[in-house]
């Protein structure tokens, strides 16, 4: 039973619009795998041929699915497009594609439709685009207020499987974006003031202005073979995108940061640095940006911090490079995110220190500053009793971290160990993570005959310390389970989840955590884990989703480092540890269940939005509920 237009029932009639310009190669690859993939009945195919001279043409006429409109001259990529949209079914959705795309999954429109119509807010669909060897280029775009040098989200990474959720975004290149009809109907043509560049942002933001909602659809990969036209033609891709520029920041330039920012934030922290705080800073500060608040960053260490005194000028995230540069002034509120001993560096209307530690004290120095500040944010429960009963007098209030959602998450990639049950830790080499106990309790449970294995990532900064020769003094049994160390060895941040989805479980025997990031991101991969149950994971640990493992006694911490003077941390069981490891290793899918509650848990109440929503609700009590003022570009540097 066919509905009216010859299409099945619940399916809606589609027109997929391809423009081309020389560049017959990629034409030809492009139709092929479009013919041979597309599982979609009855759509319509148009191609526009802007002058093309070397055989399109005569290629074009003889493809009989193919309705041909022919340019005597390149007319540019909206007009292009545009007069394919014009000259389609007035009732039919629109598909652009670009002639360097190739489609290697049979749903792809199935798929980028019912995302497009999953709510009727939604006006166009993108989706994730590959490089021909295999990286991620798109999954999304952003444009920054300061530079107007759209990025696209995600591009350069090794692909395993980032961003396959359907997520909104401010915009999607138009190598390949399905449209709604009533889009077009509301917001009209293509802008064929642009000859190619920024026309798909300057729609989308028309879009937006209309009400609709841009999304990129996570189940959707076609790969991209990225300018294709402007190599073969050999045109100077710089000035063409120059010249769009232009026209871009006419039309947006002056009104895109009063559309973009709400609020103002002061951001005293780390960055660029491959540990510590400056991970959880720079997601902190990049979900705020999505939030809408104009976050300045200012670097910050103190006598009493691991910081180096120079942080480096760039990182690899370009958003985060744009909000390094900006000028922080004191008519902000402003965070100190950092060890408690930085706080009086914050000069803001309105002070905020921001910090954690993994123990049941926090040191004199720093309740002395906290107390400087017009209130304390920690990440946990945990945290937030032990400061108050250490002397903060201030407010306190629970900020979470939490996780990127598009990088640890069930669907990411894995590369598991053939036929080894493979149990997981990562971990900083210490006293706090107490290593001894987890190798020397694996060793004892396991044999080396069993199929089953412990792999450590762990990393060592002290030179003072071979982990090697401690391992060697703990006497482990050759014929109890195998252990892999993987020592110093650095893994893309992005990459991690790779890593953990690779494993059947997680386990940390550590003392103590300020917040516990290897163990939600873990649970957010849907891995069973097993981890002490005292300080600040429990807040998102318990019995449904985790196996928390008891703790025995607490212990004084280590006196090497100062903030642990006269504090205790915990003595997790080495007995409860082995057995936990051995019902595990038995009992598989119960394992998985916990993970999957893990995963569900994490994802759907502990992500980075999660943290900078919280944040924003904040900020929007201390300022009365107004608008904050935004700065003026004249402010900025």
């Amino acid at each position: 039973m066919l509905e009216a237009g010859g299409m099945p029932p619940g399916r809606r009639p589609v027109t997929v619009v391809i423009p081309v310009w020389n560049a017959l190669d990629y034409t030809r690859k492009c139709l092929d795998t479009l013919r041979a993939n597309t599982g979609y009945p009855g759509y319509r195919l148009i191609v526009i041929d802007n002058g093309s001279s070397d055989g399109t043409g005569e290629y074009l006429k003889l493809q009989s699915d193919v309705v041909t409109v022919s340019n005597k001259r390149n007319v540019g990529f909206a007009k292009a497009n545009n007069q394919a949209i014009a000259s389609s079914d007035p009732q039919s959705d629109i598909v652009l594609l670009n002639n360097d795309v190739e489609v290697h999954q049979p749903d792809w429109i199935d798929r980028l439709q019912a995302c497009a119509y999953g709510n009727p807010s939604i006006g166009i669909v993108g989706c994730r685009l590959l490089t021909p060897e295999g990286n991620l280029l798109h999954a999304g775009t952003y444009m920054p207020v300061e530079t107007l040098w759209g990025q696209q989200v995600g591009s350069g990474e090794r692909n395993i499987n980032q961003y396959n959720r359907d997520r909104e975004v401010e915009g999607v290149v138009f190598a390949c974006a399905y449209i709604k009809r009533q889009v077009i109907d509301d917001v009209g043509l293509l802008d064929e003031e642009y000859v190619s560049y920024f026309e798909d942002t300057d729609y989308c933001f028309r879009v937006i202005e209309k009400g609709y909602r841009i999304v990129c659809c996570g189940s959707v990969t076609v790969v991209h073979h990225e300018h294709a036209s402007t190599r073969v033609n050999q045109v100077d891709h710089g000035d063409i995108f120059v010249r769009a520029q232009k026209v871009f920041r006419r039309k947006w330039g002056a009104q895109l940061r009063n559309r973009r920012y709400t609020r103002r934030l002061g951001w005293h922290s780390i960055f660029n640095f491959p540990t510590g705080y400056a991970i959880s800073s720079r997601q902190l500060a990049c979900a705020l940006d999505r939030q809408g608040v104009d976050v300045a960053y200012r670097y910050v260490y103190g006598p009493g911090t691991p910081f180096a005194p120079a942080e480096p000028e760039l990182s690899d995230s370009y958003k985060v490079n744009v909000i390094r540069a900006r000028n922080l002034d004191a008519s902000r509120i402003q965070v100190v995110y950092g060890q408690g001993d930085v706080f009086q560096s914050n000069f803001g209307k309105y002070k905020i220190g921001f910090t954690m530690l993994e123990t049941d004290r926090i040191p004199p120095e720093w309740v002395r500053q906290a107390n400087l500040m017009d209130e304390i944010w920690t990440p946990s429960t945990f945290n937030a009793r032990t400061f108050a009963e250490s002397g903060v007098n201030r407010p306190i209030h629970v900020v979470p971290l939490g996780v990127d959602p598009d990088y640890f998450n069930p669907r990411i990639s894995r590369y598991p160990l053939s036929g080894l049950y493979t149990f997981l830790s990562v971990f900083e080499w210490g006293e706090r993570k107490m290593p001894e106990l987890l190798l020397r309790a694996f060793n004892h449970e396991f044999r080396r005959d069993e199929a089953v294995v412990l792999v450590c990532k762990t990393l060592n900064s002290d030179p003072n310390v071979d982990p090697h020769a401690q391992i060697a003094a703990l006497g482990l049994d050759p014929r109890g389970g195998r252990i892999h160390l993987s020592l110093n060895q650095l893994v893309p941040t992005y990459q991690l989840g790779a890593l953990y989805r690779s494993a059947d479980c997680f386990v940390l025997t550590t003392r103590g955590e300020g917040f516990g990031m290897p163990i939600i991101e873990a649970m957010a991969c849907g891995l069973p884990v097993i981890a002490t149950d005292w300080s600040a994971h429990p807040d998102f640990m318990n019995s449904r989703n985790s196996y928390p493992l008891p703790v025995e006694r607490l212990v004084p911490a280590q006196a090497k480092c100062p903030y642990y003077a006269g504090a205790k941390w915990a003595e997790p069981s080495y007995s409860h540890l082995r057995r936990l490891m051995r019902h595990v290793f038995e009992h598989p899918a119960e394992a998985r269940a916990k993970g999957e509650n893990a995963s569900f848990d994490v994802l759907a109440n502990w992500t980075w939005d999660h943290a900078a929503e919280k944040i924003l609700a904040r900020i929007v009590e201390l300022d009365g509920g107004s608008r904050a003022e935004t700065p003026t570009a004249s402010g900025r540097r």
